[in-house]
Order: C-alpha cells, then sequence, then structure tokens
C-alpha cells in the first residue's frame, strides 16, 4: 500500500501511548508514525481519517485533527477480541475535493480487496459517495444505510455537497446501488418531495421516534448494508460537546452504539464511516462518542457468525406461509436465532443454483405473515427487483 498520501498520527499523541496502560487499544494498534509504517499483513480493521470539509454547505475553511478522537479510542480496553487493527493516520486533502474522493476511492478499494474493513472519520458526509465508488469493481450492487436525520438526496443537477450525495450515488454510472436505507430520519428536517421520492424508489426509511421505541428493528436493515455511514448529526445535542450540538432530537449515546455494533456484527458490512465531525474546546464528549462507537462496531465485527448459509438443516429451522396468493418462505437460525425470508431471485446476487436469495428480518415479520401481512422489507424488495 501507499503510504505517500497518508499524514502519520502525531509524535505527540504516539509519545502519550508509550505512558498509558499496557492493556489499552492504543499499545494494541498497529499505527502508521512518523518512524514505522504498519504491516497490512494479517489485518482486520483498518482506521484512518479524512479531514475533507470544501464541499459542506456550512464550510467556513476551518482546519482540524482528529488527535481528541485517537486520544479517547487509545485510552479503551479492548474487550476478548481476536482481531488485528491498523490506524493509518490521514489521507492528505487533495488540490481539489475530487482529488481527495479519487484517493479516498482507492485507498478503500485498496483495503477491501485484502479484505480489510476500512473505518472512515471525517470530514464531510459528502465522502460517502467517493466510498461507494470503491466498490465499482468489488461488487456489482450494494445497499446503503445512513443514519441520519436527513435523506440526503438534494438535487443531483447541482455540485454534490454533504446534503446531495445520495443523489449523486442515485443517478451516475456506474449504477451499482440495490437499497438504499436512512435510519433516524426526522420528518421536519426532510422536504416532502423527498419522503415521496424514498418511497417512489422503494427504499426503507425509519423514523427516529419508531427506533427509540424499539432499537433492535434496525437490525435486519444492518445485517443487509454493504456500507454504512453515520452523520453526528443525528446524535442529540446533550450527548455531543458544542460545537457538534445541531439538534435537541436525535440518538443518545447508547443508540448510537448499539447501532454501531449492529453494524459490526453484520456478516455482510465492509466499510463504516463516521462523518461531521466538528471539533471543539470542550471535546471530551464528542471525541469519546466517536471513540465508543468505533469500539462497539469492531466488538460486534468479533461477534460475527456464520449463520447464513443455511445447507445443514441441523443449523435452521424452515418455515413456510401462505399470504393472498404468496407463499412466503422463512428460515430461523439456529445460531443467533436470527431471521431471513426468501425473496424471488436478485440481479446482485450469484443464484446460478438457486432461484431465490434471502433478505434479512425479524421474528415479528414471521408472526405478522401468519396474520395475513405482507412484511414491508418483502414488499420494497421484490417491488426493486
Amino acid at each position: 500500500m501507499d503510504f505517500s498520501l497518508l499524514s502519520p498520527v502525531s509524535d505527540r499523541l504516539f509519545d502519550s501511548i508509550k505512558l498509558s496502560h499496557f492493556q489499552s487499544l492504543g499499545r494494541k494498534l498497529k499505527l502508521h508514525t512518523s518512524q514505522s509504517l504498519p504491516d497490512l499483513e494479517d489485518v482486520n480493521i483498518a482506521i484512518f481519517g479524512v479531514l475533507e470539509t470544501r464541499n459542506a454547505t456550512d464550510d467556513i475553511g476551518e482546519t482540524f485533527q482528529l488527535d481528541e478522537v485517537r486520544k479517547s479510542l487509545y485510552s479503551l480496553f479492548p474487550g476478548n477480541w481476536s482481531v488485528s487493527i491498523a490506524d493509518l493516520g490521514d489521507l492528505k486533502n487533495g488540490a481539489s475535493v475530487n482529488d481527495t474522493y479519487f484517493a479516498v476511492t482507492q485507498l478503500i478499494k485498496s483495503l477491501l480487496e485484502q479484505k480489510i474493513i476500512p473505518i472512515i472519520i471525517g470530514g464531510s458526509q459528502d465522502l460517502t459517495y467517493a466510498n461507494y465508488r470503491a466498490y465499482d469493481t468489488i461488487r456489482p450492487m450494494i445497499n446503503i444505510v445512513n443514519i441520519d436525520k436527513s435523506f440526503d438526496l438534494g438535487d443531483s443537477s447541482k455540485p454534490i455537497t454533504n446534503s446531495s450525495y445520495i443523489g449523486k450515488v442515485i443517478l451516475e454510472k456506474p449504477y451499482n446501488l440495490f437499497n438504499y436505507t436512512t435510519l433516524g430520519y426526522q420528518t421536519y428536517f426532510n422536504a416532502q418531495e423527498e419522503i415521496d421520492l424514498m418511497e417512489k424508489l422503494y427504499f426503507e426509511y425509519y423514523r427516529l421516534g419508531n427506533i427509540n421505541k424499539n432499537i433492535k428493528t434496525v437490525e435486519p436493515a444492518l445485517r443487509d448494508a454493504d456500507l454504512v455511514t453515520v452523520d453526528l448529526k443525528s446524535v442529540k445535542s446533550s450527548e455531543v460537546s458544542i460545537k457538534q450540538k445541531y439538534s435537541p432530537n436525535g440518538f443518545d449515546g447508547k443508540e448510537i452504539c448499539a447501532i454501531a455494533r449492529y453494524a459490526g456484527i453484520s456478516n455482510r458490512v465492509s466499510s463504516f464511516g463516521i462523518y461531521e465531525y466538528n471539533p471543539s474546546p470542550d471535546d471530551e464528549a464528542t471525541s469519546m462518542l466517536i471513540a465508543q462507537m468505533i469500539w462497539y462496531f469492531i466488538e460486534g465485527y468479533c461477534c460475527r457468525q456464520k449463520d447464513d448459509q443455511f445447507q445443514n438443516t441441523d443449523d435452521f429451522n424452515k418455515y413456510t406461509v401462505l399470504v393472498e396468493d404468496q407463499e412466503l418462505v422463512f428460515y430461523k437460525s439456529l445460531k443467533t436465532g436470527r431471521w431471513w425470508i426468501e425473496t424471488p431471485f436478485l440481479a446482485f446476487t450469484n443464484t446460478k443454483q438457486k432461484k431465490y436469495s434471502l433478505l434479512a428480518c425479524m421474528h415479528e415479520d414471521y408472526e405478522q405473515a401468519t396474520k395475513g401481512i405482507i412484511p414491508e422489507r418483502w414488499y420494497k424488495a421484490c417491488k426493486k427487483n
């Protein structure tokens, strides 16, 4: 890997690690420092920062660093993990934003090709577009899950911003997006025409209040995701530092960390980004929250289970439910208790030997089907196909 475009972890921070507890996370990471480069041979997860904000609608040209986030992350203690993690440092901004996008895409593509999961800390959320483009030659179709107060569809005919990048994802070639899901949207932050468009395209969106009532409802969407992107403006202001405050309503710290863990535990998620970080003089709250989100993602990754193959009948139960004129087939993993439902052949799957693919669902979807109600996720997936 070419490290020339990456700035190393600061010497000041590296020196502070030497004084930390010998079991702390900072002591166990492979670090890109001014003295050495990390060996990525056996690395599972790679963290790097991107300090690009020039396409943010509220950009004021202020520079920032991620030292406080790293300081918080390094101070945490790992769980009973069997994982190798590297911190690659920060990607240098290009001469133009497009140069930065290109560098982000190439770096993530290189990591994906090595089966390494990138965790990106940004920077404005339009960097998600560059992350998405990294999959162009990796997978034919992907699913994006956005944890956000807004859909970020915007006007695709105008230059890309941190509030319009999804419009570019949908309309610009090559077309690699199969499904887009927003978790935690708040109606008053979204134009009605955008809500109508989400429905017209059969995309999924989960209202903040509904998730607050039952956080488990988001797990199937994250189980089916390839790319997960988090806008820190989705977190309510009481949970973060002064410059990060945006709205009194949003996810609390426990909820956003639970979502990060669901993303980590998904066998399919292969990149995870946390964006819209705004450093504050009193940055302890935001920095520690980001650190704990990363910690929970890694914790989830270490709990991944191969429970979705359904080749050995001893590993699952199969249930068939007739709803109207549809035969719905459900699978329950006996390893984890997670549920799936068969959907007709989906274009992005390699299904030469089968006529269906599997969509993550909940036990409640099966219960609803027994009452004659077709699951909404299944309906939308079939319509998109």
